[in-house]
C-alpha cells in the first residue's frame, strides 16, 4: 500500500512558499513557508512538516492502541492522543512525545500503561521515527 503527497516550493528558503496536496484531498493547495516552519510559533499561518508529522504520529498511535486493547477484551470508547514534534533548528527533529488520555472501562490503570507502551512500540509510525526520542505518558481519564 502506498500513499502520496506533493509538494511544490518556489523561490529560496527564507522567502519561497510552498504548497502541499495529499492523495486524499484533505491537504489541497495547503501553503506551508519558512516563516509557518520557524518563526511562527502560535502555528496559525499554515502548516509544517513537523505538524504533519505529529498528527500522522498521534493518529497512527491511537488507531493502533485501539488495537490492542480490543484484543485485550477491554474496548476503548475514546482515545485522546497528542504528539509534540520538537524542531531543534540546526539540529533537527529531536522528538515526539505522546500524551494520551483513555476512556477504556474494565481496565485498571497498570494494564492500561503496558498496553498503552506496546502500542507505542507497534505503532509504524513510531517505527519510522525510530532515530527520534518517542515517549509516552498515558492515562486514564
Amino acid at each position: 500500500m502506498d500513499r502520496t503527497a506533493n509538494a511544490v516550493w518556489k523561490g529560496n528558503l527564507k522567502e519561497g512558499k510552498g504548497t502541499l496536496d495529499t492523495q486524499s484531498g484533505a491537504l489541497k493547495g495547503t501553503p506551508y513557508s519558512f516563516k509557518m516552519r520557524f518563526e511562527d510559533e502560535s502555528g496559525k499561518s499554515g502548516t509544517n512538516p513537523e505538524e504533519l508529522i505529529a498528527a500522522a504520529h498521534a493518529g497512527c498511535f491511537a488507531m493502533q492502541l485501539s488495537h490492542v486493547l480490543a484484543e485485550n477484551g477491554t474496548p476503548a470508547t475514546e482515545l485522546d492522543a497528542k504528539a509534540v514534534v520538537t524542531l531543534v533548528p540546526g539540529t533537527g527533529i529531536t522528538g515526539s512525545a505522546l500524551t494520551l488520555v483513555g476512556k477504556v472501562p474494565g481496565i485498571d490503570a497498570a494494564k492500561f500503561q503496558e498496553l498503552a507502551e506496546q502500542a507505542k512500540s507497534g505503532c509504524p509510525v513510531s517505527k519510522a521515527l525510530g532515530a527520534i526520542n518517542v515517549s509516552l505518558d498515558a492515562k486514564l481519564g
